[in-house]
């Protein structure tokens, strides 16, 4: 779903129709509206973590941190999610899939750009492994079964997508895919694309921190902060309560 925005005024996103929201007081009052206390909270799946064999033949991590980007619908929720994570040095939101020239929200936000709403996750291997992000990923950071879509937004840019930074990276997870879809523990497929990553590039200073700094906007209380709810039930052990932020 597009969102509005100047300079001025960071943009927000709203599950009612774009044309609803225009028949009211302008963006600036729609930047201000509140989540309903009807607000339908995003879902969340209990998942089983990658099995031995989905680890198997991958060697231990040596170095003090790696580097995994994760794609699924805005890339809002999937920032919070993991700056909520034990482990997590950094995850910052951004654009992958597409040409460096690209990589702006007007443009990404058509939807013909190659690019995905994306986030950039730096972690410390010793405290939070590549298995237990890949479990967040698959269980509360999105619906890894919707195709080019999450919830409201629609678009290829909202796409679950993988950006793997090393082959054991690859393995694991497309190991970890058939092991789900063997389980059924989604209703449908996973169609999640994997993916090499070949460029990240960071969003604009407004997209950073969103979740943290708007709690009360309207798509924030009704989709994302649910997604942080559900990491702290779900795997209480991974979970941190105060948030990494990207330094602005």
């Amino acid at each position: 779903m597009t969102r509005t925005s100047t300079p001025s005024t960071p943009p927000s996103r709203f599950a009612v129709s774009k044309a609803n929201l225009l028949l009211m007081a302008g963006a600036v009052v729609l930047a201000a509206m509140y989540w309903s206390p009807n607000a339908v909270a995003e879902k969340a799946v209990s998942i089983p973590p990658p099995s031995a064999q989905a680890l198997a033949g991958v060697a231990p991590a040596t170095q003090a941190s790696e580097t995994v980007v994760f794609a699924g619908g805005c890339f809002w929720g999937i920032q919070a999610v993991f700056q909520h994570t034990n482990g997590v040095l950094e995850a910052v939101s951004g654009y992958a899939g597409g040409k460096p020239s690209d990589a702006r929200y007007e443009t990404v936000s058509g939807g013909g750009t190659g690019h995905a709403e994306a986030v950039q996750v730096r972690f410390d291997p010793k405290q939070v492994s590549y298995a237990q992000l890949l479990q967040i990923y698959f269980s509360v950071a999105h619906d890894p079964t919707q195709m080019n879509r999450q919830y409201p937004d629609v678009g290829t840019q909202y796409r679950s997508a993988l950006f793997y930074t090393s082959p054991g990276q690859k393995a694991v997870a497309e190991r970890y895919i058939a092991e789900l879809d063997a389980a059924k523990v989604f209703p449908s497929k996973i169609v999640t694309q994997l993916s090499p990553l070949q460029g990240f590039y960071p969003a604009e200073k407004y997209h950073q921190n969103y979740a943290t700094l708007h709690p009360t906007a309207s798509y924030i209380a009704q989709f994302d902060l649910p997604k942080i709810a559900n990491l702290k039930s779900l795997l209480p052990a991974v979970y941190r309560e105060q948030p990494v932020l990207v330094a602005n």
